[in-house]
C-alpha cells in the first residue's frame, strides 16, 4: 500500500501537501526495495500520517486549508487596495484637470462679459452724444461754449483724449490757421475744406468741426483716444 510521512504539522491530502512543519517525503510500494530502504532510512525520524489520531488529521488539514485561504484572501486585498489606489490616482488627475478648465473657463467668461459690459456702454455714450445740427447756429462761440458742444458730442470715455488734441492743434480756437500750411479749425485740418465732408459750415460752426474730427479720428486711429496715442508718439496726426 502507499505511505504518506510528515514530520511536525504537515499534511497530505488526496489531492495536495501542504507543508505547517517539513515534508520528508512520499514512497509508494511500488518502488524498488533498495529505494524503500533508503526512504525507511531517511524518515527513520518521522511520524506517520496514519499514526496521527483521526480528529487530529482533520484540524490538521482544516488549519493548512486555512492558511491557504487567508494567504490568498491577503493577496485580494493587496491587488484590491493597489487598485483602488490606481483609481484614486487617476480620479484625482481627472479632478485637477477639470478644475484647471473650469477656472480658465470662468476667466474666459468673465473677461467676454466685462469686454460686451464696455462695449455696451461705449455704444451708449455714443447714441447719447448729440449731432452737430442739434445746435443752434451763432455768429460766434467762445472757447467754454465749444468745449461744451464738444462734451455733448463725444463719447465721454473719449473725451479727454480729444481735448488733449485739440488744445495741441488749436487751444480750442475753431479759426485758427496755420499760416504757413493753411491747416485750419478746431483740429488743423489740412487742407481745411476736408472738412465740407461734415457740413458746407465747417469754416464758421465749431459742432461741424467736432463731427468731422470724430469721424477723422475713429476711422484712421478707432477713437480719439487711439489718435491721441499716435500723437504722443509723433507730436501729429
Amino acid at each position: 500500500m502507499s505511505r504518506i510521512s510528515v514530520r511536525g504539522f504537515a499534511v497530505a491530502s488526496a489531492t495536495a501537501v501542504t507543508t505547517v512543519g517539513a515534508v520528508v517525503g512520499v514512497a509508494s510500494g511500488s518502488t524498488p526495495a533498495a529505494d524503500d530502504n533508503n526512504f525507511e532510512a531517511a524518515a527513520a525520524d518521522t511520524t506517520l500520517l496514519a499514526d496521527i489520531p483521526a480528529g487530529q488529521q482533520a484540524q490538521v488539514q482544516t488549519a493548512s486549508l486555512t492558511q491557504q485561504a487567508d494567504a490568498q484572501a491577503s493577496a485580494a486585498d493587496a491587488a484590491a487596495k493597489k487598485s483602488a489606489e490606481e483609481s484614486a490616482r487617476i480620479q484625482a488627475a481627472k479632478d485637477a484637470e477639470s478644475k484647471k478648465q473650469a477656472a480658465e473657463d470662468k476667466v474666459e467668461a468673465e473677461r467676454k462679459a466685462e469686454a460686451a459690459k464696455k462695449e455696451e456702454a461705449e455704444r451708449a455714450s455714443r447714441s447719447a452724444a448729440r449731432d452737430a445740427t442739434s445746435f443752434a447756429t451763432q455768429s460766434s462761440y467762445s472757447v467754454a461754449e465749444v468745449q461744451a458742444m464738444a462734451r455733448q458730442m463725444v463719447p465721454a470715455d473719449q473725451f479727454q483724449c480729444f481735448s488733449n488734441i485739440v488744445n495741441h492743434e488749436s487751444t480750442w480756437n475753431y479759426r485758427a490757421t496755420n499760416p504757413s500750411s493753411g491747416a485750419y479749425g478746431l483740429m488743423q485740418a489740412l487742407p481745411g475744406s476736408k472738412m465740407v465732408s461734415a457740413g458746407a459750415d465747417w469754416q464758421t460752426n465749431p459742432a461741424t468741426q467736432i463731427k468731422w474730427g470724430l469721424s477723422y479720428m475713429d476711422g484712421r486711429y478707432g477713437s480719439p483716444c487711439g489718435a491721441w496715442s499716435f500723437w504722443q508718439a509723433n507730436n501729429w496726426y
